[in-house]
């Protein structure tokens, strides 16, 4: 039996069309979707997945968190995928978008429920013949519009809206909230040296010059993954702003509990680090995971629960990343591999796939020490979407034995060099591409949005088009 055919045998006998399901509408599943629809033959159809009524333009966040004006332009309508209810989805034979939360993923089905607890519509499973997970990374605190991180809670944390269900107008309203609250602080506390971490705390300092800013880094450098010169340049220019950057140093939990100031007292709050240094803050905003243990965790957490409850053996338990081969196929690592030896390891010592039908891509997958960002996560779902037509196209040609073995004609993916470009501010910004590291002074207020419009089939938006 062909990979396609055996593949298909359940969603064939329920759905007028064979399906492949995109999991994730954000820089990746979009790609995907894209290039999918472009190739699949007849009797086909892509259905994209995605509890967002737009597409999120997470990068931008910080920056329309803190500066007033723009925010409704993070959020860019899914064009060329016309919504499809949930109760429809099953007899809508072209491609499609559906909102909803995905519940559940086992080898051949998705269940599907709407975002909002009481809503009328009930659970729904979609089978599929074939799946690209593109669900990525739960973001940190303070542009995570979803409040994914609930276990640990200050006073002194930004707002979020309890009640999210992932449409344009609440996310609109969730950045102003946060913009309120920034805007009447005196001063702010960030933890964690990531580019988003970086981006906001010079925003920040960049708007409102008075405010006190404090930037909190565990490690000695910031953006480590980089060459030298970014970390230089990057605090050579959060200093320029008057930022005060504290290296090598983590926040104590405690400290959070501790109440410093009286009850509607206008004093700062006061936190320390496990070092003992006190920094006073009226305003928290964490883009490392706080943990009970006291330590600072990477602050994007890989969205691979789905993946871990259908299989725990396809996500590692030490980085929460999905295994995959290097054609972006799922993958159950031999138990001969240790998880954090699997990470680095040529793709050889794992040569089987219990899914070659479902493919991981961006920030949830463990892609061969690939950066997590946009650009990688684009680069992966071009990969597997090429795959997937590939496997279609050659249903009697490439095989793929009981045993799931890779077969060589599908393509591998190789990680590019680390390439980023950091804002410091509301117009300076470093990079580095191809191992060149420079800065620019020709930043705009919105970081040049419409060409993510662009990106997205919206070409010469107007303001006013950018409300929709």
């Amino acid at each position: 039996m062909s990979v396609a055919t055996k593949a298909s045998y359940l969603s064939s006998t329920t759905c007028p069309t064979r399906t492949v399901v995109v999991l994730g509408g954000s820089y990746g599943g979009s790609r995907a979707a894209q290039v999918l629809a472009e190739g699949l033959p007849q009797g086909w159809r892509v259905v994209l997945v995605d509890r967002n009524s737009h597409r999120n333009h997470f990068y931008n966040f910080s920056r329309y968190a803190v500066l007033p004006g723009h925010e409704h332009k993070a959020f860019i309508p899914y064009k060329n995928f016309p919504s499809c209810s949930l109760s429809d989805i099953s007899s809508c034979s072209s491609h499609v978008r559906v909102q909803a939360t995905i519940i559940s993923i086992n080898s051949h089905r998705i269940t599907l429920s709407p975002n909002l607890p009481g809503s009328q519509q009930s659970h729904l499973d979609l089978d599929f013949d074939y799946a690209i997970y593109a669900l990525g990374s739960h973001l940190p605190q303070p542009i995570d519009l979803w409040n994914h991180q609930k276990g640990v809670k200050s006073s002194l944390e930004l707002p979020t809206i309890s009640m999210y269900g992932g449409t344009k107008s609440e996310g609109i309203s969730s950045l102003r909230e946060r913009q309120k609250s920034i805007e009447a602080a005196k001063s702010v506390l960030i933890v964690g040296g990531g580019a988003l971490g970086i981006q906001f705390a010079s925003d920040i300092a960049a708007v409102y010059p008075q405010k006190q800013v404090t930037l909190l880094h565990s490690r000695r450098r910031l953006l480590p993954k980089f060459d030298d010169a970014m970390h230089e340049e990057t605090l050579q220019g959060l200093q320029e702003l008057n930022v005060q950057v504290i290296l090598g140093e983590r926040l104590d939990f405690e400290s959070l509990q501790h109440k410093s100031a009286m009850p509607g007292s206008s004093e700062p709050r006061v936190v320390r680090t496990l070092f003992g240094r006190e920094i006073s803050a009226d305003l928290l905003a964490s883009f490392s995971r706080l943990t009970r243990n006291r330590l600072l965790c990477t602050g994007q957490t890989p969205n691979t629960g789905l993946l871990r409850n259908m299989d725990p053996r396809t996500v590692s338990p030490d980085t929460g990343l999905a295994h995959v081969l290097r054609t972006m196929q799922l993958c159950v690592p031999p138990p001969s591999i240790e998880p954090l030896e699997f990470q680095t390891d040529d793709i050889l010592q794992c040569q089987k796939t219990l899914y070659p039908n479902i493919f991981v891509v961006g920030d949830a997958a463990d892609a061969f020490d690939a950066i997590k960002a946009g650009h990688t996560s684009y680069y992966q779902a071009e990969v597997a979407a090429r795959n997937i037509l590939r496997l279609i196209s050659r249903d009697e040609k490439v095989r793929i034995t009981d045993g799931g073995n890779l077969d060589s004609e599908l393509e591998e993916y190789a990680p590019g060099p680390p390439a980023i470009k950091v804002t410091l501010g509301m117009t300076k910004s470093v990079y580095e591409v191809d191992g060149v590291v420079d800065t620019k002074n020709d930043g705009v207020e919105d970081l040049g949005v419409a060409v993510m419009w662009a990106a997205c089939g919206m070409r010469d938006v107007s303001e006013e088009e950018m409300f929709a």
